[in-house]
């Protein structure tokens, strides 16, 4: 009889942690990249009662209930934040805390420090990799990501230039076309290149001229284009593209020297049909010197820096951990989590390998928590733990019963 005075103490106390679960569960509602925890109960050992063993067992009631976290994906919705991630399917970003400990993380508000630093919304370093000359090569260890918050990019000297265009094959002879685009030198400045075509004698044959105002201008400036029956654009003998050359520009930057592309891989950029004389598109490789406009944040965790100039450059990308066996982490706060004797060693690299899920950029992923699950299970608690003071006010009616006999 008085063995069920600890039975019902051990089911106070089960149910009594598994109330605290739901409402750890119930406070964290709305928060993001939480996962809900999931109790678990067990009985403990029983004894045998009567002579023969095993005949007649009573347990000793239930031990303290296992908690498990349940790693299931969360509803992903699009929020305001130029630098929100949100990790659809399994998987971790890696984050440091400022005394170097490594914590992994689900929540996906990001922001950048004062030193452009990007952290966590509690403060912890995002891990990844650095881009190199606008590359990112996701191998090796992970670092801290910086943002070159503020920077100034430097101008990028023109190189190549391209016209994709129509020549009318009915001009007649000294009929002209002309088409400018703009180019820019090692400091940035701005030149205006043109180039003039002027049908020859030959009906399949164009001449033309490049032009840059107040510049000198050398190397294949002038030359003709052959065309065959069908209009199709034949290799110039310079080919395989006329080398422009502007002698240092009275800018002060440096001397100039631009390839023509005539051709995309082995298909001409330039025809000549009985059509007007028309450009379709033009291209060209430099750029002046822009600001740092904003930083946002692509699929795929890359982080892509926009500039003035209307460029997009990336800058860094998130690292992804993926563990096989995730419950066995323990909980630190701040949405975080930590290692221990029980967790696999975590696989890191970029999203999208190596059955890593994929980062979303611009998204949250939302808390696991059920409304209606965790108020069935409060419950459900509820009636287990007034169930248990029942047992213990009849076990002391029975003991209070049993000390009056000897009155």
């Amino acid at each position: 009889m008085f063995t069920s005075f600890t039975t019902a103490l051990s089911a106070l106390n089960a149910h009594s942690a598994a109330i605290d679960v739901v409402g750890h569960n119930l406070a964290n509602l709305n928060t993001t990249g939480f996962k809900n925890a999931v109790v678990s109960f067990y009985d403990l050992v029983t004894q045998s009662l009567g002579p023969a063993l095993g005949a007649s067992q009573a347990g000793f009631g239930v031990g303290r209930p296992a908690v498990f976290r349940q790693f299931v994906q969360g509803a992903i919705q699009r929020s305001s934040g130029a630098l929100d991630v949100a990790i659809q399917g399994d998987g971790f970003l890696v984050v440091k805390d400022d005394a170097g400990a490594t914590f992994y993380t689900r929540g996906g508000h990001l922001q950048v420090d004062k030193n452009g630093v990007l952290r966590t919304s509690t403060g912890e370093r995002v891990q990844g990799w650095m881009a190199s000359a606008g590359v990112i090569t996701p191998t090796g260890y992970t670092g801290d990501i910086v943002v070159p918050v503020g920077a100034l990019k430097p101008p990028q000297a023109t190189t190549r230039f391209s016209f994709d265009l129509n020549l009318n094959a009915a001009a007649a002879q000294g009929d002209t076309f002309s088409s400018s685009i703009e180019i820019f030198d090692s400091l940035g400045n701005s030149h205006v290149l043109t180039v003039t075509f002027t049908k020859t004698a030959n009906p399949n044959e164009w001449s033309y001229q490049v032009d840059v105002p107040g510049q000198t201008v050398t190397g294949s400036p002038t030359g003709t284009l052959t065309f065959d029956a069908n209009g199709i654009l034949q290799p110039p003998a310079n080919w395989p593209s006329p080398i422009i050359t502007i002698a240092a520009p009275t800018t002060g930057a440096a001397q100039m020297d631009l390839d023509w592309d005539l051709f995309q891989g082995s298909t001409p950029r330039l025809t000549q049909f009985v059509q007007a004389s028309a450009v379709s598109a033009n291209a060209q490789n430099g750029s002046p010197a822009a600001q740092l406009v904003r930083v946002g944040m692509a699929d795929g965790g890359i982080i892509l820096a926009q500039y003035s100039s209307g460029e997009q450059e990336p800058i860094a990308q998130l690292a992804l951990a993926t563990i096989r066996n995730p419950e066995q982490l323990t909980a630190v706060g701040n949405n975080n989590y930590q290692l221990n004797a029980q967790t696999a060693l975590p696989a890191v690299g970029p999203p999208g390998t190596g059955g890593r899920g994929m980062i979303l950029g611009g998204a949250l992923e939302n808390s696991t928590v059920d409304l209606a699950k965790e108020f069935t299970n409060l419950i459900t608690y509820q009636r287990g733990y007034q169930a248990s003071t029942r047992l213990v006010t009849t076990a002391d009616e029975l003991s209070q019963e049993t000390i009056n006999l000897k009155r």
